[in-house]
């Protein structure tokens, strides 16, 4: 079973910044996730991919959603067991939950989000204008 945990999740406004983490635990995996993975959901849309990562030790490909290229970033502290997103220059249309993921099966890291496996409850980003 893998746990997720998010926080840092809260509410700015637009320019600002935000640092979502999410808590990594394991058991039973002896080897890391295929893929590591932000999500988000706005009220009344459909979930989008925000960023994934390839996290199996390879190269950490990172991919990201076209509308928070250059303002976002993913990354992975594995002595801290630790999934972060960095978000700058918030808009208020990245309002929305945001859930970290993690997938134990290769594909695209940021748009199929039918492999992940794991799912994290959720934090709220509200962006104001």
């Amino acid at each position: 079973q893998v746990q997720l945990v998010e926080s840092g999740g809260g509410s700015v406004q637009a320019g600002g910044s935000l640092r979502l983490s999410c808590a990594v635990s394991r058991s039973g995996y002896t080897y890391k996730p295929y893929c590591m993975g932000w999500f988000r959901q706005a009220p009344g849309k459909e979930r989008e991919g925000v960023a994934g990562r390839r996290d199996d030790g390879t190269d950490g490909t990172t991919t990201y959603a076209d509308s928070v290229k250059g303002r976002f970033t993913i990354s992975r502290d594995y002595a801290k067991n630790t999934l972060y997103l960095l978000m700058n220059n918030l808009k208020p249309e990245d309002t929305a939950m945001y859930y970290c993921a993690a997938a134990y099966r290769g594909g695209d890291c940021l748009r199929d989000h039918g492999l992940y496996n794991y799912w994290g409850q959720g934090t709220q980003v509200t962006v104001s204008s």
